[in-house]
């Protein structure tokens, strides 16, 4: 049987001595949405950050289109083809929006307007704010810039931690609305969100964490219609 096209395979790592990830496993096939939810501290932004080489593993394994890319770094990842949203941080504030877009191109030799081009298709609200600092959008905006510019790097695997944290209900939906069309092109998508319901409702994939650990693993339909899983994290 053949590797998912991305899989944190077993992963068991943390900061300190202390364990976060208890042999914990994450995958997505491509143009798929796997979407990592649960507790907090149930360890998902460390299963991302692992799965993007920001997290030592000291057991496990992460394989990307089943070559076994565990010691690279981040950066040689990204190379590979993997883009990695953070919740905060993300933007350079003092800069444009199309300064970020093009500083998403930092590792291209090619012509990159075309790709700029696509961005602002799919976030028009972004041309029209292209020479405005970034830090001066709504939250919402900024994390389109965020998306954009991680999108600048054609990706293979786009990786978001928390993208809707902090905004409001319509541009939560929009946002999803966003990711659904990226999957569509090709591009996988992982994500950590606490919006579990939504989230779940577009998901291919999701994996409940509890303390580092699969608890539920399954569809997003299988996991809405689990009682367990809607009654522990759905809210009923």
């Amino acid at each position: 049987m053949s590797d998912p096209f991305l899989i944190g395979d077993s992963m068991t790592g943390g900061y300190g001595a202390a364990n976060i990830l208890n042999g914990c496993t994450i995958a997505v096939e491509k143009g798929e949405i796997a979407v990592i939810v649960g507790p907090n501290g149930a360890g998902k932004s460390t299963a991302m950050k692992a799965v993007f080489g920001m997290l030592g593993l000291r057991g496990g394994q992460i394989r990307l289109e089943g070559e076994d890319i565990t010691t690279l770094n981040p950066q040689d990842r990204v190379a590979k083809g993997m883009a990695f949203v953070p919740q905060t941080h993300n933007i350079f504030g003092s800069m444009s929006v199309q300064e970020n877009l093009e500083m998403g191109a930092f590792l291209r030799r090619d012509d990159f307007r075309p790709t700029i081009d696509m961005v602002y298709d799919l976030f028009p609200i972004l041309r029209d704010k292209r020479h405005q600092p970034a830090g001066e959008l709504s939250g919402g905006q900024r994390q389109q810039v965020a998306v954009g510019r991680a999108l600048m790097t054609q990706p293979k695997v786009l990786m978001l931690d928390e993208p809707t944290a902090g905004v409001s209900p319509i541009v939560m939906d929009e946002l999803f609305d966003r990711i659904i069309e990226i999957a569509r092109t090709g591009i996988s998508i992982l994500m950590v969100e606490q919006n579990a319901r939504q989230a779940l409702m577009i998901a291919h994939k999701g994996y409940v964490l509890v303390q580092g650990t699969n608890r539920f693993t399954g569809t997003g339909a299988e996991l809405m219609a689990d009682p367990e899983v809607r009654r522990t994290f759905l809210g009923g």
